[in-house]
């Protein structure tokens, strides 16, 4: 068991990184330029080439790869000269970036050509000076300097040489001058829990991200408690009454809750009882980050729709394999011999009968988590789901790929969990 579970690492650290980089790479190289999606066909060259710039996406994809993976602090501090650190910014409660010149937190701004340091004090607050003898000469003759900026960027200033900055604001794009000609966007990575910025949202996506995960987890949790022991039982139910009426009632109606898309299925159950009856929220709407606990109705359509869409399913699987094993040999001996029926089902039948189940659940489990798109969509659910499709729709590649990769990671932990449950039903299996 030891060296499964050790080769089972292993491969889901090798699993892990070969789709991170399946995934980056068709997200961010696959989909072309990205900075069209943001701005609009409508903007030009030069402000899509200074918004790329900004976004760090003129790097090599192989870079931006190692960037998002590892962090790129390491490789900016080789160019501005000094540790890069980051501390909370009392205001937002995030982590800011600043260099550490000597134990003091210094940030630097070009204004009118004119470069300030900022230091910054333990409340928080920064005073901005004058720098002196900051510039550099490059074998060119030209003076420039590397620093961190306001923005959380390594950046390249060039003296007299200040590019034209096109910044994306809520009113839409704004030119600045003064620009850097280099921009390098500070990240530790996402092994270390920083997968960039939200450009949705303009937080750190792992602050973003964590709310969302933590709606899914109470949605999905809700929902498993409740479809798990319910379709099983219907299932087994269903088995062990083999072509008798309520075999085939159960049988139908799992057919027809299975067959029912799951738009389908959350738009009438919003008709009925959010519309028509107007006894549960039509909607999910989040007044507050402890909605759900504060008001748990906001929980029953949705769970009420993934109910009826996984009821059916697992109950069938569960119906066929109910019916195999109570077909098999030892069980009929076990029957003539004059066993109680229900002695017979309960510690022989059942047991043999969830090995096909647990795999059925086991893969459920991933899309109860990352497959709620389409349920969260419709309820306007703030979960993982509805999370990933607002960011794919807007062009947020950062957190689409740091909420694809945590589904991937769900994805392969709960195989290892079936796995093991495997041991648990079935002494006779043995990993070795």
């Amino acid at each position: 068991m030891a060296r499964f579970i050790i080769r089972s690492i292993i491969s889901t650290i090798v699993t892990m990184f070969l789709v991170s980089a399946a995934l980056f790479f068709l997200i961010e190289v696959g989909s072309g330029d990205i900075t069209v999606k943001i701005l609009g066909v409508f903007s030009t060259p030069e402000q899509r080439a200074s918004y790329r710039a900004q976004l760090g996406l003129d790097a090599s994809a192989w870079q931006r790869y190692v960037d998002w993976l590892f962090g790129n602090d390491w490789r900016a501090e080789r160019k501005v000269g000094y540790p890069l650190v980051t501390a909370v910014n009392p205001q937002t409660g995030e982590a800011d970036w600043w260099a550490d010149v000597d134990g003091e937190l210094t940030r630097w701004q070009l204004d009118e050509g004119i470069l300030m340091t900022l230091i910054r004090h333990e409340d928080g607050s920064a005073t901005s000076h004058l720098s002196s003898g900051a510039w550099k000469t490059n074998t060119a003759g030209s003076e420039y300097f590397w620093g961190v900026d306001t923005k959380n960027n390594a950046v390249m200033w060039v003296r007299g040489e200040g590019a034209e900055v096109w910044a994306l604001t809520k009113a839409g794009l704004r030119k600045e001058g003064d620009g850097p000609k280099q921009y390098i966007p500070l990240r530790k990575g996402l092994l270390r829990g920083d997968p960039g910025i939200s450009l949705q949202y303009g937080r750190p996506v792992a602050v973003t991200l964590i709310a969302r995960i933590r709606n899914t987890l109470v949605l999905a949790g809700v929902a498993f408690a409740i479809i798990m022991p319910l379709a099983l039982f219907v299932g087994i139910l269903a088995g062990i009454n083999e072509g008798k009426p309520l075999d085939r009632i159960i049988s139908i109606t799992s057919l027809g809750f299975t067959a029912t898309p799951e738009f389908v299925t959350g738009i009438f159950l919003i008709l009925i009882f959010g519309i028509w009856l107007k006894v549960l929220p039509a909607v999910a709407i989040f007044t507050s980050a402890d909605a759900i606990f504060q008001d748990p109705k906001l929980l029953a359509l949705p769970v009420l729709t993934l109910t009826a869409v996984e009821l059916g399913y697992v109950a069938r699987m569960t119906r066929a394999s109910m019916v195999e094993v109570m077909d098999s040999a030892y069980i009929r001996t076990a029957i003539i011999k004059g066993m109680p029926k229900s002695r017979v089902v309960f510690r022989h039948a059942i047991r043999n009968a969830l090995m096909a189940p647990i795999t059925i659940i086991m893969l459920h489990v991933n899309w109860l988590i990352g497959g709620l798109v389409v349920v969260e969509v419709i309820f306007g659910y703030p979960g993982l789901g509805y999370y990933i499709y607002k960011s794919a729709i807007f062009g947020d590649f950062n957190a689409v790929e740091a909420a694809a990769m945590v589904t991937v990671a769900i994805a392969i932990i709960t195989r290892l969990l079936g796995d093991l449950a495997y041991t648990l039903l079935n002494p006779r299996i043995r990993y070795s």
